[in-house]
């Protein structure tokens, strides 16, 4: 069956855990144990109900404090799909980790309280989304039962989230309202709502298109470690390991070696389940050439035919990290760009967002804590790479501040798909 990854973002109290606890619930995807501890937690609580939250909440933090703070990832399936649900926190202050969360995501679920309309927190999300690449995004407008179920709350919100969805490039936007409380159009259809004539969450989750997956993708395989036996059994023994990221290869197959420029034939491949004459993403292989080419881990073997750049300079998009330090013209940090780390100076800092209002600040003089702005990068070691709007692996990267080793931005390399950014 295909995989849906999802996403949920939004304000804080939105009810982000409650519609992923009611999916779940509904869906009949809650192990027994689970279920049972979240049943006690809400006794203890003094709950009239089974909060449902407490079966994503899962840090003692957030059920005592009865916010989301660490990102929680879920697992069900239905007869259409198998769904990973990511419930990212939805406090500013948290912004880095709704980031973590949405970088593997194929639909944004973007959580609304009907009571508080559009909210700053809402638009930072989606423009988030946008910025990650997700292409479809699902506006939740929850809390229904607290404002009548009335169709006049719900359109306003669902007028004003188009208009702004409509900068960002999304490929298609879909509007629900629900109550994840009480489970209108979550699972089922609302006979409250008999004036919402589209489907109901799950299903229009299990029906949305997908994008092509990685698999589709030309081969890219970053080289994570050399293996070389040095035993008289397997004295010429040369292979190199690590994980097929997107595409395939097939033993026979003519690859390219970068950044050294060479090119080579596939010899051999090896699996977990043994020798293989093909390997697919997200495949970990050994993979064998018949040249002997000078290759190290942060190498990366490819498709011949379109290869991805090879540079020392690029301009990326990043969401900075650090609550102790500021992003400033002139930072030395260290990048980890898929399985390759080196030193890296910013060299400028050409602009910052306004999530709120897409406005954009090009005389900014830093970044601070889970602000997105658009730099440029030198670093010390050839980064071998694909914009990350055709490639999510090989065009996104880390930086680390050097002396605590601290993750500090997580950046996208090119230019965003939407705005004057």
């Amino acid at each position: 069956m295909e995989l849906l990854r999802i996403a949920t973002a939004g304000s804080v109290d939105d009810g982000k855990s409650t519609l992923i606890g009611r999916l779940l619930f509904d869906s009949k995807s809650i192990l027994d144990d689970v279920l049972v501890a979240a049943e006690s937690a809400s006794r203890v609580q003094s709950d009239e109900y089974l909060n449902l939250a407490l079966l994503t909440d899962g840090l003692r933090a957030e059920r005592e404090q009865g916010i989301t703070i660490d990102v929680a990832y879920r697992y069900f399936d239905t007869e259409k799909r198998k769904f990973i649900l990511a419930d990212t926190p939805g406090h500013v202050q948290y912004t880095r980790n709704m980031v973590t969360g949405a970088s593997t995501a194929d639909v944004a679920l973007v959580i609304i309280d009907a009571r508080n309309g559009v909210v700053e927190q809402s638009r930072r999300h989606a423009v988030i989304a946008a910025l990650l690449g997700i292409k479809h995004i699902v506006v939740c407008v929850n809390k229904m039962d607290l404002v009548g179920f009335e169709e006049s709350v719900f359109t306003p919100i669902r007028a004003e989230m188009e208009t702004f969805l409509a900068q960002l490039n999304i490929g298609s936007s879909h509007y629900v309202p629900i109550s994840a409380l009480n489970g209108d159009n979550v699972v089922e259809p609302s006979e409250r709502m008999s004036w919402y004539s589209g489907d109901p969450l799950l299903k229009h989750l299990e029906e949305v298109e997908i994008a092509a997956t990685p698999l589709e993708d030309s081969f890219r395989m970053p080289v994570q470690y050399v293996i070389r036996p040095h035993t008289s059994e397997y004295h010429d023994y040369r292979g190199y390991a690590g994980s097929v990221r997107s595409g395939s290869v097939k033993v026979g197959d003519t690859v390219a070696i970068l950044p050294a420029g060479k090119t080579s034939t596939v010899t051999t491949i090896e699996t977990p389940s043994g020798p293989a004459d093909e390997a697919a993403w997200p495949t970990a292989v050994t993979l064998q050439l018949s040249d002997d080419i000078d290759i190290s881990r942060g190498d990366l073997i490819c498709a011949a035919d379109g290869v991805p750049r090879v540079t020392q300079e690029f301009d990326a998009t990043v969401c900075w990290m650090s609550e102790n330090t500021e992003l400033r013209p002139g930072s030395m940090l260290r990048i980890k760009h898929t399985t390759r780390s080196a030193r890296a100076m910013v060299t400028a800092l050409h602009s910052k967002i306004d999530v709120a209002t897409l406005g954009v600040d090009q005389d900014c003089q830093s970044l601070a804590l889970n602000e997105i702005g658009r730099i440029s990068i030198k670093t010390s070691a050839p980064i071998v790479y694909d914009d990350y709007t055709v490639n999510r692996v090989t065009g996104s990267f880390i930086l680390v501040a050097e002396g605590t080793n601290e993750t500090i931005a997580a950046g996208m390399i090119g230019d965003p798909d939407f705005g004057d950014f």
